[in-house]
């Protein structure tokens, strides 16, 4: 169980999915290189990101505003009522315009980032400690759980639960900085087992009750920009929590949670289930949890070994995950060579397919697996991967009247979006180009890193047979519909 893969058993294949699954796929120098390097180096060279300087700049407004408090004070105390909308609605457009902004800055380090695991796992913790703008309204706020996500992406889970328990857009999401010792809020303190750490089943209704006492006192300072904590509002008394009584703090409580051995066994099944498959083997899981726990909750070591395991890349597992939408989009940006499209483009793209970033659907977060594949869906993935290949025009159900105005960078006609065609023929050698089985397997091998299924190969060949020469638009079309395919929602 957790035999390491043997370096002879390294390949082409295996160096694309360790790829594709700890990162966002790549170009086909992108695999040659991994396969270069050998399983463990190639995994070195992913976990090890911080070896790797990474000098992406914080966006601009990217720090507390203490006139904000100030702003929203003078909203109250407005008599006028066009006087308060107006107030209100600067500070809206001011914010609505930041969120956009995280959201493609975001997407951008994913894509052109140096360090492709260290936001992929950041990508996972996201959606695990679930938070929503919609909710917490302080794109800053978002801003800063996602750098804590970030810089503790790899380290001590237990560390990692404290800081994002305490951190301002979790107080704001689950109403932890309104809870005080004479109305303690359970929000957090049922999400935090439920969801974070241990699972249904795994607690009972006493320790929710308990656990909230203990995080009493937790809040934001008078300004709101920042955690504080406020001991005239903490419960110093009593609680009982897993059958053990003391005067209990609320990191007392998460450290108790993280001491339970069903916290390693949850934690590292979502974590397979995000990177590897959606079933986990309970062998694999019971082996994982308990490598886990041995190493103090250090996740890079239990991402070490998941990714140099001989089960990570079974032949079940490869080419065997549904794409999220951002990464059907990162990946597509790497494999056409192109630059991602403009902020607008790119936004409305993830909310058509479903994962709006820092707008998940609830507090557990994005189902993702299967649940990403709707027939709306598929077909907005076909569009859309028209849009990336031939810069065609793309139609906005359910988004006209909506987006002019709203995101930078839309250029919005009747409801249609376009974006600027790929340069598909640099993406191929002139032996590449030669006939219809030299680009299909080139084809293959930079958009699937796999083989399409008979019923699609066929017709694909038999389209490129009839093209001598091979022209630009029959490269076009050739892509369009490879990258329209069940096998390329895959990875």
């Amino acid at each position: 169980m957790l035999e390491a893969l043997p370096g002879n058993e390294w390949n082409a294949t295996t160096a694309a999915h360790l790829l594709n699954r700890a990162g966002f796929g790549g170009s086909p120098a992108d695999v040659a290189n991994l396969e270069k390097m050998g399983p463990d180096r190639a995994v070195a060279w992913l976990v090890d990101y911080e070896k790797i300087p990474d000098p992406t700049p914080a966006p601009g407004w990217a720090h507390p505003d203490p006139d904000l408090a100030a702003r929203r004070q003078a909203i109250q105390k407005a008599v006028d009522p066009e006087t308060k909308r107006m107030l209100q609605q600067e500070i809206n457009r001011e914010q609505n315009e930041q969120i956009a902004e995280l959201r493609y800055w975001w997407v951008r380090r994913m894509a052109l980032g140096p360090r492709p695991f260290q936001e992929k796992m950041t990508l996972f913790w996201h959606g695990h400690f679930a938070t929503s703008y919609e909710k917490v309204r302080m794109p800053y706020f978002l801003w800063l759980q996602n750098e804590t996500l970030r810089q503790n992406a790899t380290g001590n889970f237990n560390q990692l639960l404290i800081a994002v328990a305490e951190d301002p857009a979790m107080l704001r999401y689950l109403d932890g900085a309104s809870s005080n010792k004479n109305k303690p809020n359970e929000n957090f303190a049922r999400e935090v087992m439920e969801l974070f750490t241990l699972g249904e089943g795994h607690y009972t209704e006493q320790d929710i009750q308990q656990a909230a006492k203990a995080y009493t006192g937790w809040g934001l300072d008078k300004e709101q920009v920042r955690y504080e904590y406020h001991p005239k509002n903490h419960d110093p008394g009593p609680k009982t929590v897993f059958g053990q009584t003391g005067n209990f703090t609320g990191e007392d409580v998460l450290n108790m949670i993280c001491a339970q051995p069903q916290c390693a066994k949850f934690i590292t099944g979502k974590i397979w289930r995000f990177f590897v498959q959606d079933e986990p083997p309970q062998p694999v899981v019971d082996a994982l949890a308990a490598d886990f726990q041995n190493h103090g909750l250090d996740v890079k070591q239990l991402m070490r070994t998941i990714f140099r395991s001989r089960e990570f890349y079974a032949p079940e597992v490869i080419r065997a995950q549904i794409k999220s939408p951002v990464q059907w989009l990162v990946a597509a940006t790497h494999q056409l060579q192109t630059e991602l499209p403009t902020e607008g483009m790119t936004l409305v793209m993830l909310r058509m397919l479903g994962e709006e970033l820092f707008q998940p659907p609830n507090v557990k977060g994005w189902d993702g697996g299967i649940a990403w594949i709707t027939t709306n869906g598929l077909l907005d993935r076909y569009n859309l991967a028209a849009a990336l290949v031939e810069g065609e025009r793309v139609p906005l159900p359910g988004f006209k009247g909506q987006v002019k105005g709203m995101m930078n960078g839309i250029a919005e006609d009747d409801g249609l979006l376009q974006t600027s065609p790929a340069n598909v023929m640099a993406l191929f050698s002139a032996e590449d180009l030669s006939g219809a089985d030299a680009l299909l397997a080139a084809l293959q091998a930079r958009f699937l890193n796999g083989q399409l299924a008979q019923q699609r190969f066929v017709p694909l060949h038999d389209f490129l047979k009839t093209k001598s020469p091979i022209q630009e638009a029959d490269v076009r079309k050739a892509i369009r519909l490879l990258m329209s395919t069940p096998e390329y929602q895959l990875t």
